[in-house]
């Protein structure tokens, strides 16, 4: 039962990521092609994407979290609690818990770079308005 609850949330975050990675593909390419251009968006939009998976399935699939329905819980002087019940209802809040941890994570590693992404488009739009006055 164990193994189908990895494989579950597995699964669970990499499509909660794929569905992330398929609303944001464009607009994420049309960012790095004003700020970096064509030729390199490409390249850093794979990239992106690639980072978005790892963050999702990392986030969402916490391993920690589930060694708790093999070893159970930890304790002071040896003792601790017996390892968690794994049944339907455990399996539908780890799968609940999977879905809220890959969109938290991916919403931190998204806004980390619509901001940096904010403040490049900032300096190459500063960097044109000079260069317009500079040619006139």
């Amino acid at each position: 039962m164990f193994l189908t609850l990895l494989l579950v949330t597995l699964l669970v975050a990499l499509a909660t990521s794929g569905i992330v990675v398929a609303l944001f593909r464009k607009p994420i390419r049309q960012i790095l092609d004003r700020i970096i251009g064509p030729e390199l968006s490409h390249a850093w939009q794979r990239f992106l994407l690639f980072a978005i998976y790892v963050v999702g399935v990392s986030s969402g699939v916490q391993i920690w979290k589930l060694e708790l329905y093999i070893r159970g819980e930890p304790g002071p002087n040896g003792g601790g609690r017996p390892p968690f019940a794994l049944n339907s209802e455990s399996m539908g809040l780890e799968v609940y818990r999977t879905i809220l941890q890959v969109l938290q994570g991916i919403a931190w590693a998204l806004l980390v770079f619509f901001v940096v992404a904010l403040i490049a488009f900032v300096l190459v739009k500063r960097g044109e308005a000079q260069r317009e006055r500079g040619a006139s």
